[in-house]
């Protein structure tokens, strides 16, 4: 037996484009809190999720490829990943684990599909599998699709979380279509909530008004390429604006929050876009940035590590190259910090022992970055 089959096998049983910059400008530390390593490469990788227990962690590669990365540094590839889309913004998207992992060894993953009328993103369940040394994605079964597939390939959205209430839920992009994301009839631009096997609660909001109203969550969003609990239980999403109004938004059940209705930005074609306004029946962002950030991943910090952060909200910024952190404070937030890292930050994940840890883009000439952030020596 291999010794990434033994280690594994026995924690289980326990338990848009910008420049390249030069490596020195991506991990500088003079102007930073933190100590910036950088652990390992990726070719576009898009996101990760550590294996509790283990010395492991899964990282997705946007052209279809997972990756279980060991802390002592190898890399090697998970086969069953299904068949992806890859172009534009699609590809291979989220890795989340199924809370009770431990046991049923539940892994899901979020990918761009094509179909009839074009392109959209699905979600799949299967089971991690070490036998033998060689990791393997076995048992997959499609639990949630976007309805309908369209043209195009921007906006998938298709970030994964699981909830304190054992739910699982999906940020589904208005896929650059606008008014889906006001129609309660198509789960484009909404954010979706079913059970760990893709079954639709009976406590939805719009529970038994139809296959696809029935999933809805909440509404009104462009481009949700982030969610998060915090520890209250509370649901955060960030998304992508138009030219500008990137949020940050304290999700609530069968909330509306506007788009493309209003917006704290405007179309890219200089189109006025009405800003969210008192009384407009939407719910408005809690934060929001103009100029935009283009916000990619969306992290809620509880470790003791950075003690004096623990409760904020950790996004990364792509078109900011920067990693930007927001204090929450009950259900308010407050910009903190905005720190520049050099190159786009796509994911933005805590670690174990409470290090942050960001995945860059990949970027010209290069692959993205892992990088492990701790307190400055």
């Amino acid at each position: 037996m291999s010794k990434l089959s033994f280690l594994l096998g026995a924690s289980f049983l326990a338990a848009a484009c910008q420049p390249a910059v030069s490596d020195a400008a991506s991990t500088s530390n003079s102007d930073k809190p933190f100590d910036v390593a950088v652990v390992a490469d990726f070719e576009e990788p898009w996101a990760m999720t550590f294996v509790p227990g283990t010395p492991y962690a899964l990282v997705t590669e946007k052209k279809g490829k997972l990756k279980l990365w060991n802390d002592d540094g190898s890399v090697v590839d998970v086969s069953g990943v299904p068949a992806v889309a890859y172009g534009g913004q699609g590809g291979l998207g989220d890795v989340i684990l199924h809370p009770d992992f431990a046991n049923n060894k539940f892994v899901y993953l979020s990918f761009a599909e094509a179909g009839e009328g074009g392109f959209g993103a699905a979600v799949a369940r299967g089971k991690l599998d070490m036998a033998g040394g060689k990791p393997a994605i076995t048992d997959v079964l499609v639990i949630w699709r976007q309805e309908p597939k369209v043209s195009g390939q921007g906006h998938y959205g298709h970030r994964l979380a699981f909830g304190p209430d054992g739910m699982l839920y999906i940020s589904s992009g208005e896929r650059q279509k606008f008014d889906p994301a006001q129609d309660l009839n198509q789960n484009l631009g909404k954010i979706v909530r079913l059970t760990d096997g893709g079954m639709v609660p009976s406590d939805n909001p719009f529970y038994d008004q139809g296959r696809v109203k029935s999933q809805v969550w909440s509404y009104g969003h462009r481009n949700p390429l982030g969610i998060a609990f915090d520890a209250q239980g509370r649901l955060w999403n960030q998304e992508m604006g138009p030219a500008g109004g990137d949020e940050l938004n304290l999700v609530k059940k069968a909330a509306n929050y506007g788009y493309p209705t209003v917006s704290n930005g405007d179309h890219y074609d200089g189109r006025n876009i009405p800003d969210h306004a008192a009384g407009d029946g939407f719910e408005a962002p809690k934060v929001f940035w103009n100029p935009s950030i283009s916000p990619g991943g969306l992290m809620i910090y509880s470790g003791e590590m950075f003690k004096d952060w623990k409760g904020s909200a950790f996004l990364g910024g792509l078109g900011a190259k920067a990693l930007v952190r927001v204090k929450l404070d009950g259900e308010t937030a407050t910009k903190a910090d905005q720190w520049d890292m050099g190159a786009r930050i796509r994911e933005v994940e805590q670690g174990p022992d409470g290090a942050i840890w960001v995945l860059e883009d990949e970027r010209a000439g290069s692959q993205g970055r892992l990088l492990k952030l701790t307190p400055k020596k």
